[in-house]
């Protein structure tokens, strides 16, 4: 693993476009739409109010603000220190309080075992050298009993088609070359990096795109977009 498990060239592309996260036209307009699907998916498996909360490749912190907003005490932590900036200065539109810091999800780690009820991680997996790595950082953060979120993309042909292909330079819904196919993770590569950091899988959810009436939903089907949720044992 790097030094810092990052890819330089991800970080650059992503702060090159920080000024546009909460510009729900921009790139980042799947984001927001998708964003109620996941927060409720969440709220639904852990009631996060009043709950410790940390959002692992924060960015912008459009699911971060949104999980402020359902009452929880959430940290933000990304290693993009101009996506950071974006995200601190919509505080003072969204009047909330969301600690956001510039660390990466192992150096937290140290620093904080066991002190989250909730550790998400969505849209960051298929971005980073060693996916691996920040599976083990949320299983050392979590409390026993805590929930782990995360969300990315399957590794196949119609992944390619759709993720790529599709999304990238057919539909433009992405700027061409968010995504590279050999960083998507197959469903039992994460599975196993789960168990490999003693976490237990509760489910496996696919998000769909459906592109005639361009809107998100949650259901069977894990071929492209998926969710995995996964709870720390009590012992």
């Amino acid at each position: 693993m790097p030094l810092i498990n990052a890819d330089e060239k991800e970080l650059a592309k992503f702060s090159e476009l920080a000024h546009r996260w909460w510009d729900p036209e921009s790139e980042f307009k799947p984001l927001h739409e998708i964003n109620p699907l996941r927060l409720n998916w969440i709220d639904e498996h852990a009631s996060i109010a009043g709950k410790q909360v940390l959002d692992i490749g924060c960015g912008g912190g459009i699911l971060t603000e949104s999980m402020a907003r359902k009452d929880a005490k959430v940290t933000g932590i990304d290693l993009s220190e101009k996506a950071l900036a974006v995200a601190r200065l919509h505080l003072f539109e969204s009047q909330l309080s969301i600690d956001y810091q510039n660390v990466s999800a192992e150096e937290f780690a140290k620093r904080h075992p066991a002190t989250f009820d909730v550790v998400t991680c969505m849209e960051m997996l298929e971005h980073v050298p060693d996916p691996a790595s920040i599976v083990k950082a949320c299983a050392t953060l979590v409390k026993p009993g805590g929930h782990v979120f995360l969300s990315t993309i399957n590794r196949n042909l119609k992944a390619y088609l759709f993720a790529i292909v599709g999304a990238e330079y057919v539909l433009n819904m992405l700027p061409r070359g968010t995504h590279e196919y050999a960083k998507f993770l197959k469903p039992a590569e994460l599975s196993r990096y789960l168990r490999d950091a003693d976490l237990e899988v509760q489910e496996l959810i696919g998000m769909h795109y459906q592109p005639l009436n361009k809107t998100y939903s949650l259901g069977n089907g894990s071929d492209i977009n998926y969710l995995m949720r996964a709870i720390k044992p009590q012992n």
